[in-house]
């Protein structure tokens, strides 16, 4: 007797309720697991905060959106919803990515799809880090499945969401240009988008876009930023290479549970203990077929060219490359996809969906007691944070205003005061222009730097920068999960205003 797994089966005759299982699985856990175990934020998104914060219509990192909507999310519901900000771009990507699939694939192949692409994200994509290329992701995501419904089913609305979505992606990464411009490019050479021009809604849409952009383009001309913009020359492209090849090999990585999920479906390892399950679809449209393909691999080498010849590798939007790389797989695939051994795939896909956060906790909680090792997200920010504040306000009579040296330290401080003082990076004073030096003369600044001794002797960068500075005993903090490890030791010394007087300690 033919049997099929329930999860098969519910592939089969509840597809939607698959993806929004998984999908809102997915967001809940890697919501919950940094919120709950993380004590300080993940990678450089301390840092990403304290510019946020201090974000106009742009900043020297890039353009403001992603910044407006961090800080606004970190101002409402402080790190939670800074992390539940984060899932939600990745939510909507899985969304787009679906009903996209739903309309080339129908909407069995296109759960499929969708839940191959989490093994892209165990691997791979840090969807915890909130930053302007997740964004960019989600907004290019939206854009695909916009694009095709306007110009593959012929629904010319939706070239207004179009326009729309691609104003915001210039206004999250200016890398968001290269993809905009490969799909238009696609446009004009497809029999279909050719035909759209002839309507009046794709220029609306551009007009909705030059609006979207316009105001960011007067900052961008009144600061002169194009100015900056250079090519690199042929010795730093050969230097460039190798990172652009690092990230092209990071991007093959990320696809590791991907390749596992398709090979146990397809069959290639093992012996099946029993018939294999099949899941049908309509033929593909050769349209769509073509589409798919085309947007699946050409960003990746127009966005890794582009990092190569400017010398600017943080343009290679990483999260955005893999969008429609499942959807992608399940065009190439048959019409009926066999899939051999369902059990041991679907426990597989739960693993990938579930460990990973799980796996997050664990090593945060035992990692201090087994191999003593520090992470960085087990730094204890909160403490230090409310310290820090409270030490320079009990020497100044001032809220802290101004925190510099050590970028890492020093962002943690700022995000973390009670009064969100201003991060200067020390190292690159040009790229926080919000902090002068009349700035620290007038309002003072905590300067803090990691110390590997009791006596806490600041850096000789920072001696040298700041000569009259003077060294206060070292604090130490204790960290949730102390285990084996020292306690963390910060170095420290308070820049007093220039207009105030102390008060007696």
């Amino acid at each position: 007797m033919h049997r099929v797994s329930l999860f098969i089966e519910l592939i089969r005759t509840r597809p939607v309720a698959i993806f929004w299982a998984a999908a809102l699985t997915q967001a809940a856990l890697w919501t919950l697991a940094p919120s709950l175990f993380y004590a300080a934020p993940p990678g450089e998104l301390a840092e990403m905060l304290a510019v946020a914060h201090e974000t106009g219509l742009g900043n020297p990192y890039g353009p403001p959106l992603a910044y407006w909507l961090a800080e606004g999310a970190f101002r409402i519901g402080g790190m939670f919803a800074v992390y539940l900000l984060s899932q939600a771009c990745v939510l909507v990507i899985l969304w787009a990515a679906f009903s996209l699939g739903r309309i080339v694939v129908g909407p069995r192949h296109a759960v499929l799809a969708v839940l191959l692409m989490a093994g892209i994200a165990a691997f791979g994509v840090a969807t915890v880090e909130f930053r302007p290329a997740m964004l960019a992701a989600a907004l290019w995501a939206l854009m695909l499945l916009h694009y095709w419904r306007a110009a593959g089913q012929g629904r010319r609305i939706y070239w207004l969401a179009v326009g729309l979505e691609a104003g915001l992606l210039l206004l999250t990464a200016y890398s968001g240009l290269l993809l905009i411009g490969l799909l238009l490019v696609f446009a004009l050479v497809s029999k279909r988008g050719r035909e759209q021009f002839t309507w009046p809604e794709p220029y609306i849409g551009g007009a909705i876009l030059i609006l979207v952009f316009y105001r960011h383009l007067i900052w961008i001309e009144q600061t002169n930023l194009l100015d900056t913009v250079s090519f690199a020359g042929l010795a730093a492209v050969a230097d460039n290479a190798w990172t652009w090849l690092g990230l092209l090999g990071l991007l093959v990585i990320d696809h590791a549970g991907f390749v596992v999920l398709v090979l146990l479906a397809r069959g290639f390892t093992l012996s099946p203990r029993g018939p294999a399950a099949e899941v049908e679809r309509a033929p593909v449209d050769p349209d769509a077929r073509t589409f798919v393909y085309c947007l699946a691999l050409l960003p990746a080498a127009a966005i890794g060219l582009a990092a190569l010849f400017t010398g600017r590798v943080e343009n290679f939007l990483v999260p955005a490359l893999p969008v429609l790389t499942a959807l992608a797989v399940i065009v190439l695939a048959p019409d009926r996809i066999r899939i051999v051994h369902q059990r041991l795939t679907q426990h597989t896909w739960a693993m990938l969906l579930l460990l990973p956060p799980l796996i997050v906790a664990i090593a945060i909680a035992l990692l201090p007691w087994t191999f003593a090792v520090d992470l960085r997200v087990a730094q204890p920010a909160a403490e230090m944070g409310r310290f820090f504040a409270e030490s320079f306000e009990r020497r100044t009579g001032r809220p802290l205003a101004v925190v510099t040296g050590d970028t890492y330290t020093a962002a943690l401080v700022a995000l973390t005061a009670p009064s969100r003082p201003s991060l200067e990076f020390f190292a690159t004073p040009a790229l926080s222009p919000w902090v002068t030096p009349q700035d620290i003369a007038a309002k003072g600044a905590v300067v803090v730097w990691p110390a590997t001794t009791t006596r806490g002797l600041p850096p000789p960068a920072i001696q040298q920068r700041f000569p009259g500075l003077v060294a206060e005993v070292p604090r130490a903090f204790e960290r949730r999960f102390q285990g084996r490890l020292p306690l963390t030791r910060i170095g420290w010394g308070v820049i007093r205003p220039s207009t105030s007087s102390a008060p007696a300690r």
